[in-house]
């Protein structure tokens, strides 16, 4: 069971793989560029800014379609996925889930790129999950710092990733559609997203779309989650002076130069799943390609679905090949415990599939799952005794969001290293015979 749901992950991260997603979509005829069957007239220079977890296959499938007719490029990842970048690039490694040094050095240096791009010239931009983090640049008075802590507040709150880019639109330079702002020629962005429904808006905070939200509505988000009182003060001033309307406004409509392209998403990688799952003779169901909520409750879920198809098989007959993909959340709070979504979301499933012959796999794609060298968790009927062997208080781990160090006793963390792409985080459940 272990074995195959190991299987079948390998198959999601295959479909994502960010090199083959621009080869397929990208191509270049005389003078003319052509993206998705758009095609777009060459008639100065082409510029390449690309940044996320999956920038460098993305840059270097750029490069092997484009070879010389590329004039510059400026590709920007996370520490430790830079292996396989294209050599002709300017390769910087940022800080993710929270931005750094490096992450404003890439900021600054995709604004002076794209501030470069001339009518008659392209900039091809080349956005994956952890752009947020990665390509960044606070607005002026806002150190990193400080935009460090309202990064950790909001991603501590519980607030969906949706919500956490709204406010981070509205304290960055390069967000919003700030950066297609600066661009007068042609912008063409290729897309691999790793948000729930493939929002443009929210996919790396949006730097080259229209983006419908507004320092009002930051301003709900950040007093729902009780974050405005524990801001910076330099990140709330900023937000008063743009409620007044005394700070710019993110963009509000499209420019007619600005192309985006979804290239890969999380719906791919679970028709693939479903396609080897038949294949291989099982049964296979996709339940959702937009999963959200706390990961300890969709565990919890997912559990039960599982008992209720072992037992009486339905909805679906056994054995039966569950899917699920999206993003759920963690509300940490104050607890001091380590782990992820995936492994909070497959601790929690290990207490209701205690005996039967089922596994669940549950990790983010892009092989990390929250601040941890993990990416995610791999259960099955036996994880559960096996903690308990081990002294291992399942409710008091998942209180204080303790997956991590619980899952480690019992052999029950999943360890891919970087995948190099990220297209939301995906749960494969495996219900066997009797």
């Amino acid at each position: 069971m272990r074995e195959l749901a190991i299987e079948l992950m390998k198959t999601a991260i295959e479909a994502a793989d960010p090199y083959k997603a621009v080869k397929n979509s990208l191509r270049v005829d005389n003078e003319w560029l052509e993206v998705s069957g758009r095609k777009f007239p060459v008639r100065g220079r082409i510029y390449l800014l690309a940044f996320g977890k999956a920038a460098c296959g993305m840059s270097r499938a750029a490069f092997d379609v484009l070879g010389g007719e590329i004039a510059e490029a400026v590709v920007a990842t996370k520490h430790g996925y830079a292996s396989g970048c294209p050599p002709e690039a300017e390769v910087i490694e940022a800080g993710h889930p929270l931005p750094d040094e490096n992450s404003l050095l890439a900021g600054r240096l995709g604004l002076e790129l794209a501030r470069k791009v001339k009518e008659g010239d392209i900039l091809l931009v080349m956005i994956s999950g952890g752009g947020s983090a990665i390509f960044e640049l606070p607005e002026e008075g806002i150190t990193l710092d400080e935009l460090i802590k309202t990064n950790d507040l909001l991603l501590r709150s519980g607030a969906k990733i949706h919500e956490i880019n709204t406010v981070r639109k509205h304290i960055s330079r390069v967000k919003g559609g700030k950066l297609a702002k600066q661009v007068k020629g042609t912008l063409v962005s290729l897309i691999i997203s790793d948000v729930v429904g493939d929002n443009l808006e929210a996919i790396a905070s949006g730097p080259t779309v229209r983006d419908p939200t507004t320092f009002q509505d930051a301003h709900e988000i950040l007093t729902r989650y009780g974050l405005w009182d524990k801001l910076p003060g330099s990140v709330r001033q900023h937000m008063e002076l743009g409620l007044r309307g005394e700070r710019e406004e993110t963009l509000k409509e499209n420019p007619p130069n600005v192309h985006n392209f979804i290239i890969g998403s999380v719906e791919k990688s679970c028709v693939a799943v479903k396609r080897k799952a038949e294949e291989l003779g099982l049964e296979a169901h996709i339940l959702t390609t937009v999963m959200e909520g706390e990961a300890r409750e969709v565990g919890t879920f997912l559990g039960c679905m599982i008992q209720e198809i072992h037992r009486r098989d339905r909805p679906f007959r056994k054995p039966a090949v569950l899917i699920m993909g999206g993003e759920t959340t963690v509300s940490v709070g104050d607890a001091k415990g380590l782990g992820g979504p995936g492994q909070e979301l497959a601790l929690s499933v290990a207490r209701k599939i205690s005996g039967l012959n089922a596994a669940v796999v549950a990790f983010d794609t892009d092989g990390t799952d929250g601040p941890t060298d993990a990416a995610g968790g791999l259960v099955d009927g036996s994880t559960l005794e096996k903690l308990e062997k081990a002294g291992v208080d399942v409710e008091e781990a998942l209180r204080n969001h303790d997956a991590y160090h619980a899952l480690e006793k019992a052999d029950a963390l999943l360890k891919t290293g970087p995948t190099g792409t990220n297209v939301n985080s995906m749960v494969i459940g495996i219900v066997g015979g009797e």
